[in-house]
């Protein structure tokens, strides 16, 4: 099942959409080998110890199923999704819970395989963020060092619309406190208190203050 689109914002875009790995279900995996043997040794068995074996390997058999069925759809409700915005994490049947940290916060990445899950492909994502939450662990991640460098990407790319908007800003809001030649009935104390303030920000230097000052004050 799909990440709920509705819960996607308008300007954003899903990038990764992950179940957790199968590791998930290793206990269940453990558990079911020993039911096997239990069930073989039954086969072995005969007589009244067999009987009573039978009759536990059923009951044993049965709890397994059901605890099977819980962590199935515990698996089928969580969440990790990579967007081009934020990395989210749901999880949870009857009660949610649920994280999600913006791609502007996430100050480092890392991630932990043992052997044994570089041959499965698992492992754990640490996500470092600024702010109260710290750093976050999401354990039974699927090849997590291709999501830590997607995510990378998406930062980048985040921090490249960012600075490009920035600049546009900046030039439009230089553009508009300086005017051109041609502009006609243009207020000069308000640009030059406007030119103050780029000024002040570091927008413009000192020596373009004072030479457009002096073009605003020859028009006034």
């Amino acid at each position: 099942m799909a990440y709920p689109k509705k819960l996607i914002n308008p300007n954003e875009e899903v990038v990764l959409d992950l179940r957790p790995h199968w590791w998930f279900f290793y206990k269940h995996i453990f558990s079911g080998l020993i039911l096997i043997g239990l069930l073989v040794l039954t086969m072995i068995l005969s007589g009244t110890p067999k009987k009573i074996l039978a009759w536990i390997v059923l009951i044993l058999a049965i709890v397994w199923a059901i605890w099977l069925l819980i962590k199935f759809i515990s698996w089928s409700r969580t969440y990790f999704v990579v967007t081009s915005k934020r990395v989210i994490y749901r999880t949870g049947v009857l009660s949610r819970h649920g994280v999600e940290i913006p791609m502007d916060r996430i100050t480092n990445l890392n991630f932990h395989q043992r052997i044994f899950e570089r041959v499965i492909g698992a492992g754990t994502l640490d996500v470092q963020s600024a702010g109260e939450e710290g750093t976050t662990m999401f354990e039974n991640v699927r090849h997590p060092d291709g999501v830590q460098q997607e995510i990378y990407s998406q930062m980048e790319g985040n921090t490249q619309s960012g600075s490009a908007g920035q600049a546009s800003a900046i030039g439009k809001a230089v553009a508009e406190a300086m005017g051109s030649q041609s502009s006609v009935g243009q207020d000069a104390a308000t640009q030059i208190e406007r030119l103050a303030e780029l000024r002040d920000k570091g927008h413009i230097t000192a020596a373009e203050y004072e030479a457009k000052k002096s073009e605003l004050l020859g028009k006034m």
